[in-house]
């Protein structure tokens, strides 16, 4: 498990090349506010956009997760915290006025930039 990349994943630099080319700047692996030990992969601070790049197995994709045969009970337990994490992460942004938006590893990296373009230009322009 040490080898697996937490951050900066080949999806994330692929979508952090394609907004940084279109112009858009951000901050990476950002603390949550408020919460200790969490961090948002790309964050549009003044905006208030958070942009989340999950792991299809350790997030619980609904199209590619997968459950261990070995040890099952102890990582059903630990995928379902991961995935409680994840909504408490988010339901606490939304709370503070931030707008989240999670992507899967197996979506296409043109894809999610431009779904974060097109929500990045809606909240310049508000």
């Amino acid at each position: 498990m040490s080898r697996q990349a937490s951050r900066d994943t080949e999806q994330e630099l692929a979508v952090r090349r394609l907004l940084h080319r279109i112009g858009l700047r951000y901050r990476v692996n950002t603390p949550v506010p408020g919460i200790p030990r969490r961090s948002i992969d790309i964050a549009f601070g003044r905006l208030k956009i958070a942009v989340f790049l999950d792991g299809c197995f350790w997030h619980g994709c609904p199209q590619h997760a997968t459950s261990p045969k070995a040890n099952a009970e102890w990582w059903r337990s630990k995928l379902d915290r991961n995935m409680a994490r994840d909504r408490e992460s988010s339901e606490h942004l939304t709370e503070q006025g931030w707008t989240v938006l999670r992507f899967w590893e197996h979506e296409q990296p043109d894809a999610v930039a431009a779904r974060v373009t097109e929500v990045v230009q809606l909240r310049r322009s508000t």
